[in-house]
């Protein structure tokens, strides 16, 4: 069984940085696409960076992009999500998703995290 444990949440200032961890058990990284979301609370689930199998392919969303990098170590079977110039409206619970094709939609992903939480202040 595949298993997903985010870390590196926190608090932080606004234009602070913070870097997200997520380790992957169960099956070996390489073969799965990853992506990193969030959800705010009354908001639904929103995509945030993906990163193909390979790591050849990322994606980020267009809130994020130039500030937030998704990496993955395949041997360390740990995805990375580097955030800088943190923003209040970050401020959401972030989920790691794994999956078989490297979509922006979280309902293609099959496994999951339990999310941590990231609260950017003013």
């Amino acid at each position: 069984q595949v298993q997903l444990v985010e870390s590196g949440g926190g608090l932080v200032q606004a234009g602070g940085s913070l870097r997200l961890s997520c380790a992957v058990s169960g099956r070996t990284l390489r073969t799965i696409a990853m992506g990193w979301f969030r959800q705010a609370p009354g908001k639904d689930r929103e995509f945030v960076a993906i990163i193909s199998a390979s790591g050849g392919t990322t994606y980020y969303a267009d809130s994020v992009r130039g500030r937030f990098t998704i990496s993955r170590d395949n041997a360390k079977n740990t995805v990375y999500l580097q955030m800088n110039s943190l923003k209040p409206e970050d401020t959401a619970v972030y989920y790691c998703g794994g999956g078989w094709h490297t979509t922006t939609s979280p309902s293609d992903y099959n496994y999951w995290g339990q999310g941590t939480q990231v609260t950017v202040s003013s």
